[in-house]
Formats: structure tokens, sequence, C-alpha cells
């Protein structure tokens, strides 16, 4: 039996999990799932596309005993570059598989055919529409006119080459693992049930790897699905995500494998938890749209894990599009409304 390692976790059944760092990150790491198979070893997620993580994913394998030549394929639960990073050199390493997702495989391949400093362009219009101030987007501006476009992560991400089909058993010899549909994170986020008794023999229906869904601790970044060419206020990020934590309630799951921090039971209390906690700051926000505010304005008087003045500049896009998420589900349920004749707009409770 594989011995426990700050880097690499048993949790039975022929499932482990590896520590692979995330650079630069206060998450510190992803934890990749390795899922034994009739076929051979398949990843859960892969990690972040750096030279320390390729070694530290690579050295997990070898602690169980595996070259990463052996694996057979790879499931990614959604498009962002600590969870789908490395896919494309353990596929050119191996010859495995790549699943994801439709929608996500759409952002992937939107984004690696997009022309360099074309991101910049948008981010920079897109936050000057929701009153982001000139001295923000100015760096931006100066990233595009100096071409650094190109050193930003995924950009260059390996296009997969099978589709999960969501409510479907993906094709793993041996081993039961249904896809279940649960955006919101990202348009295709995905979580993987494993449909077989516990190991251990605890209560519930089996096990879910739920990539950044369900986390223990705190919640995932629920902002607007970036999309250059979108052209309408349809999409509802954070509305699809409160729906698809219900679904993931009504599982049943003995223990919930995510793809940071720790495993841990009670897939139930923490979806309830989650819904409460997003609820209560929907309540927060629309006091504070007792006066019209930019989503700017908005994102600067919202709770953030430090002071808005603290935030580095990075955060601060995904600070504002999480505002966004947000007053995008007040819209939708009636509760706030933009103002008219305001440029940048700016929003009200009703």
């Amino acid at each position: 039996m594989t011995q426990p390692t700050d880097q690499v976790t048993e949790h039975g059944g022929g499932v482990w999990s590896l520590r692979v760092p995330i650079p630069d990150n206060p998450l510190g790491h992803t934890l990749v799932h390795v899922l034994d198979t009739d076929r051979g070893p398949v990843l859960i997620d892969t990690g972040w596309d750096d030279p320390a993580s390729w070694n530290e994913l690579t050295s997990g394998l070898a602690v169980l005993g595996l070259d990463v030549r052996e694996v057979h394929g790879v499931v990614v639960t959604h498009h962002h570059p600590d969870h789908h990073g490395l896919s494309g050199r353990v596929r050119e390493e191996s010859g495995a598989w790549i699943a994801m997702h439709a929608a996500d495989i759409a952002v992937v391949r939107r984004t690696g055919s997009a022309e360099p400093g074309r991101w910049l362009d948008y981010l920079a219009r897109k936050l000057a529409a929701v009153g982001a101030p000139e001295e923000h987007t100015a760096p931006l501006l100066a990233a595009r006119a100096a071409g650094r476009m190109r050193t930003l992560p995924g950009l260059s991400s390996a296009l997969p080459d099978r589709e999960i089909v969501p409510g479907e058993l993906l094709d793993l010899a041996g081993r039961r693992l249904r896809a279940v549909w649960t955006p919101g994170h990202t348009p295709g986020h995905v979580c993987l049930h494993l449909e077989e008794a516990h190991p251990a023999g605890l209560p519930g229906h089996g096990r879910l790897f739920s990539g950044d869904h369900l986390l223990p601790e705190i919640s995932p970044h629920i902002g607007l699905y970036e999309d250059p060419d979108e052209t309408t206020t349809a999409a509802d990020p954070l509305g699809d995500y409160l729906d698809s934590l219900e679904r993931i309630g009504r599982l049943g799951v003995a223990e919930v494998l995510p793809a940071h921090q720790y495993a841990f039971p009670d897939a139930a209390r923490r979806v309830r938890e989650l819904l409460d906690h997003h609820e209560e700051r929907l309540a927060g926000l629309l006091a504070l749209l007792a006066v019209p505010l930019t989503p700017w304005q908005l994102a600067e008087r919202m709770e953030w894990n430090r002071p808005w003045e603290l935030i580095p500049h990075g955060s601060r896009n995904i600070a504002v599009s999480e505002a966004e998420a947000h007053l995008r589900r007040l819209v939708k349920q009636g509760r706030a409304e933009p103002l008219a004749g305001t440029d940048p707009v700016a929003y009200q409770a009703v």
C-alpha cells in the first residue's frame, strides 16, 4: 500500500491525490486526483503549466510506482490553468486523451485562436464600461502596446480531444464515473460522481470529485463568463452556480474530493452553507444599492479578504467581475435595475 506523504494521499479504492503547486498563488496547490482503471491511470485535472509543477506531478506519480507515460486519459473539471495547464504535456508524453465539457472546450478554442492583445483590448473596454478609473485601465493599455499579451496563462492550452457529456458515464474501464454539469465557476465546469461504494464504508452514494465547485472552507470565484463576442446579458453565472449547488446537494455523496484544500464528508451541509452565504451577500449588496452605484463602485464597497486599497491590480479585475455577476443575479430576480441615462451604467435596488 502507498504510504501517505505530504505530496501524495491515498483515498482508498484506487484513488489518490497529488499536491501540484500553483506558483505565486495563495491557494498553494491543486489536488490532482489519480484514478486507477483497467486500461491504466486516469488523471482528474493536471495542475499549472510550470516546471516545478511538472516535477511535482511526475514525482507524485513515481511515489505510486507510475510513470507519466502510463497515463491513459485526463479528465478536466474546467479550463482554468491551475487545472488544465499541464494536460497538453501529459498528452505529449503519454498519448493520453483529454476530456472536457463542450462549453469550456469552446473557451479553450476561442482563447487559443484570439489575436495577441485581443483579450487586453476587451478587458480594458469592459472595465471602462463598469466605471474603472483611468489609472486602473492604463497598465492594461500599456501592456497591450508593449505586446505582453503572449505571456498571460491559458493562451496556449491544449485543445481537448474528447467531450464530456453531462449525465453520461465516462468511458473508464472498470469504473463508474458519471459527469455532472455544474456551471458557475466556468460555463463548462463539471463534477465527477464516482458511483461506487465508499472504500471505508462511509454512508452515502459514492464520492464526488468536485473541482472548484464545492470546497470545504472557501467559496469559488463566480464572475461573468469572459467572452469578447458576448453582445447580450443573458448569462447568469451566479444563478447557474446556485442551481448547480442544489443539484450536487441532492446526490447524497459520502465524501467530496475537491481540487483544493482537503477531502470532506457531508456535501449537503456545505451546499447549505454556500447557498446561505450567497443569499446573505446578495442582501448586503441590495443595502449598498440604496444609492446608485456602478459595478466598480459596488466592488469597492463589498467585503473582501483585505481592504480594497490593498487588493492588487489583477485581483481587482476579478473582484469587479464578481460584483457584476451578483448584480446580474439581482437584476434577473427583479431586485435591482440599471438607471437609464447613466454612463458608466449605475444600478439601484428596486
